[in-house]
């Protein structure tokens, strides 16, 4: 896989994604969000055995900090329609991604960011870490699903404070608030992201799968997640895992799952 602004590793399964633009702090431009698609909707789903993602970026002081503001000149109220409705279905597609996405930021996480972390399943941060929506600073609100995903994780009397003053909080804040779920010493974030990946590995891939289809139905207000969540357990009962997982159980032994 070769991109312009993505580096990509891929080991035992766990595929390492750093977005390689340093001297922009890894602001998210146009090309930035192709690669992202082209990763996530084709390139990535034919990797064999992906078991995981982990998402970070390149250099010592931002995961992204931001958009790229610089191609923000000349947009009207039609080209804003379109980029953010690109970036929500890019980030989507990671939301919804069949494997689990970790975000592993070490630095500023700001803006488009921030929202690109949110729309990983989990964050692990370094101690380092900022994490801000400061889009009011410039006239504008988040693009990218920032007022849907930050009430999500923090609430909403917390998210419009932060969204309106545009203030920025730390690493510690952000797990005690529950943005961050693991904080690390500084350059041991991708560490940390890749030994979760490698623990959920060795779980069934269909019921992680489907555990986050599951969890991602509780906010689409289109579907009754409860309901959702009755009908991914029937599918995963029907499967060669479970049985091999129910049969280990009794044997116990560890599964030996095979992703079927």
């Amino acid at each position: 896989m070769e991109y312009t602004n993505l580096l990509t590793e891929y080991n035992d399964g766990i595929l390492v994604v750093t977005i390689n633009r340093p001297k922009a702090l890894n602001a998210l431009n146009k090309q930035t969000l192709s690669d992202l698609r082209d990763l996530f909707e084709k390139d990535a789903l034919r990797l064999e055995g992906l078991r995981g993602v982990v998402l970070t970026g390149a250099g010592e002081k931002a995961f992204v900090a931001g958009a790229d503001i610089t191609e923000f000149n000349g947009l009207d109220a039609q080209g804003g329609l379109h980029m953010a409705q690109n970036g929500h279905d890019i980030f989507f597609t990671i939301e919804r991604f069949h494997v689990p996405v970790v975000a592993a930021v070490g630095g500023y996480a700001l803006g488009g960011g921030c929202e690109l972390a949110m729309a990983c399943h989990i964050r692990v941060a370094s101690d380092k870490a900022v994490f801000g929506q400061p889009e009011v600073n410039l006239g504008l609100i988040p693009g990218y699903g920032g007022t849907q995903r930050l009430v999500q994780y923090i609430g909403k009397g917390r998210a419009l404070e932060l969204l309106m003053t545009a203030d920025m909080i730390d690493a510690s804040k952000a797990l005690d608030w529950g943005l961050a779920t693991h904080v690390v010493p500084h350059g041991e974030e991708v560490e940390k992201a890749t030994a979760i990946l490698k623990k959920i590995a060795k779980k069934a891939p269909i019921a992680i799968a489907k555990t986050i289809a599951a969890v991602n139905a509780c906010f689409d207000n289109e579907v009754d997640g409860f309901n959702q969540e009755v009908l991914l357990f029937a599918q995963t009962v029907k499967t060669d895992d479970f049985k091999e997982g129910a049969t280990a159980f009794i044997e116990k032994r560890k599964a030996d799952f095979k992703g079927k």
